[in-house]
Parts: C-alpha cells; sequence; structure tokens
C-alpha cells in the first residue's frame, strides 16, 4: 500500500467513525425526547398546584433545548405545542383572570398578564403549526376561509388528532384572550374548524376535551349557539363520567350564566369544589378546575353574570 493511499484510507475511516458517532449522538437524544413524552404524564397525577406550576414551566425550558438540538424531532414540537397550551391555560392565564377580579379590566396588571397569555397561546401555536405541516404542508394558504380551511383539515386522520388539538385549542384560547383584537377575532373559525375536525375524528380525546372547547365556543355570547353549546358540555361530561371537572366549570361559567341561571350556576360549580379526588390520573387537570370554581363563585364573577 502506497503512502497516498494508507492517508486516503485513513482520512476515510475517520470520516466513518464522524458519521457514526454523529447518528448514535441523535439516536440517543431522540429516544430521550420520546421518553420524556411519555414520562410526561406523570404531572397529571400532581394535585399540587404550585408544585405544577413549577414543573410546567422547568419542563417547557428542557423541551425549548431540545427542539435546539433537535429541531425535526416531532416529540419535541408536541411537547412544546401541549405546554405551551397547557402552561398558559392553567397559570399564565389564571393570573390574568387574578387580575381582572382584583384590578379590572382597565389595568396595567390585567394587560401585563393578557399580553402574556396572548404569548403563551401564540409560542403553542408557532409550534404546532410546524408540526402539522410536517403531515400536511400549506396551513398559511388553507387559512384564507372557512372553506379552505375544512377542505385542508380533511387531510389529517384520527392518527393526528393530539397535534390538531393542541392547535386548535390555542387558537381559540389566544382569541378568547385577544378578543378586544378585531384581527385575531376575525379568525377564530381557524381553531373552530380545527376543533371540529378533532370531535369528528375522536371526540373522546382527553376526556371529551373537543366537547368542552366547543361547548365554550358555542356560548360565546347570549346571541351565540346556546343548546348547541349545551349538548356539546352535556356529551364532555358524558364522555369524562362525570369524574373531569373542567366540563362542568365551563358549562357554569358559559352556558349557565349567560342564561342567567343562578341556581344550575351556583350548583354545578359547589359540586366541583366538593368533588373528591375522582380521577387521579387527572388530578392536576381537576386541581385547576377546582380553583376556577372557587373563583367563579366570588362576588366579582357572579355581579359580571348578573346574579
Amino acid at each position: 500500500m502506497t503512502m497516498l493511499a494508507g492517508i486516503v484510507r485513513t482520512l476515510l475511516v475517520g470520516a466513518l467513525a464522524v458519521g457514526s458517532t454523529g447518528c448514535i449522538k441523535q439516536m440517543l437524544l431522540d429516544g430521550q425526547i420520546e421518553s420524556t413524552r411519555k414520562a410526561s404524564a406523570a404531572v397529571d397525577t400532581v394535585g399540587d398546584y404550585e408544585v405544577a406550576n413549577n414543573a410546567a414551566f422547568a419542563g417547557l425550558a428542557q423541551f425549548e433545548g431540545m427542539h435546539y438540538l433537535a429541531p425535526e424531532n416531532e416529540n419535541a414540537l408536541f411537547m412544546l405545542t401541549k405546554g405551551w397550551a397547557g402552561a398558559t391555560f392553567g397559570f399564565i392565564e389564571d393570573r390574568m383572570e387574578e387580575a381582572e377580579d382584583t384590578d379590572g379590566l382597565d389595568s396595567p396588571l390585567y394587560v401585563y398578564h393578557q399580553e402574556r397569555t396572548k404569548q403563551g397561546y401564540s409560542r403553542a401555536i408557532h409550534y404546532g403549526i410546524e408540526l402539522v405541516e410536517k403531515k400536511n404542508p400549506g396551513f398559511e394558504a388553507a387559512k384564507r376561509n372557512d372553506e379552505t380551511m375544512k377542505n385542508w383539515l380533511q387531510g389529517f386522520g384520527v392518527e393526528d388528532v393530539p397535534n390538531l388539538f393542541w392547535l386548535g385549542y390555542s387558537w381559540i384560547a389566544r382569541v378568547n384572550a385577544g378578543k378586544d383584537d378585531p384581527a385575531m377575532v376575525a379568525e377564530l373559525y381557524v381553531g373552530v374548524a380545527i376543533m371540529e375536525r378533532v370531535a369528528e375524528l375522536d371526540g373522546t380525546y382527553m376526556y371529551g376535551s373537543p366537547h368542552t372547547i366547543l361547548g365554550a365556543y358555542h356560548a360565546r355570547s347570549a346571541a351565540a349557539e346556546l343548546e348547541d353549546a349545551k349538548k356539546h358540555f352535556d356529551e364532555a361530561i358524558k364522555i369524562g363520567e362525570g369524574k373531569v371537572m373542567l366540563p362542568k366549570v365551563q358549562m357554569a361559567a358559559k352556558y349557565y350564566c349567560l342564561k342567567g341561571d343562578k341556581e344550575a350556576y351556583v350548583k354545578t360549580l359547589t359540586e366541583v369544589v366538593e368533588a373528591g379526588d375522582t380521577m387521579p390520573e387527572q388530578r392536576l387537570q381537576n386541581a385547576i378546575a377546582k380553583r376556577r370554581a372557587r373563583r367563579y363563585l366570588g362576588k366579582e364573577r357572579l355581579k359580571a353574570c348578573g346574579f
């Protein structure tokens, strides 16, 4: 073997070794992300609101870092979509509601937390769009109008329900937080179309959560479709066997409030507050629901409903 041939062979072996090392590192990282996604379900069993608050944002920081290292990994994109949506609803939006009751809608504190809420959902939407476009590109063109959106959504199947759900929820929730922004409200149909497709594919996802969200949408105002709202809330409660508290909270806050039914409003929220540990695997969701129920039984919320 000549000296030149030996050098070439050494360089090729070195290049292959470097390439193999890179592949191994990527495989290990992908495996770690997948395992972390599976393990994240453990947080749902935590009933301490403050502990869950800290864990939620620590988890988001972790997945932001994982996404930075593996930008194409779909598990990381999913956890960022779900994580930002869940943390914004459970903790950031909660602070916004507190500020509304204590300081009013025009207060600097409310505006501050309102902006944080919109930004949190916007981040979830950013990752959610990136995630669903891996299956079916063309989101930006699809959201031109309701018809084009619904046509585009036909490209998704039941296996895409989790990805679509968290994107659709984040879109609707951001509009709710920014309902003073006409441009944002004008695109509400995007989130609604996504959630309707989710309910069509699998309305039982997350214990009937698609129906809870659609129920809240149909009860968005006194002039909206209140009977449709009740049907969705009833379906969500049925799917969750009455053990999941958020459908009941939303039914009271949206439907009974608009109907002016104080007796049903107070009764439903009191049932939530007094409920025991009805579903250990969804302890966190129920803890958040009970926290909201207590707030909605307060004098500010009662007054807002005209009670």
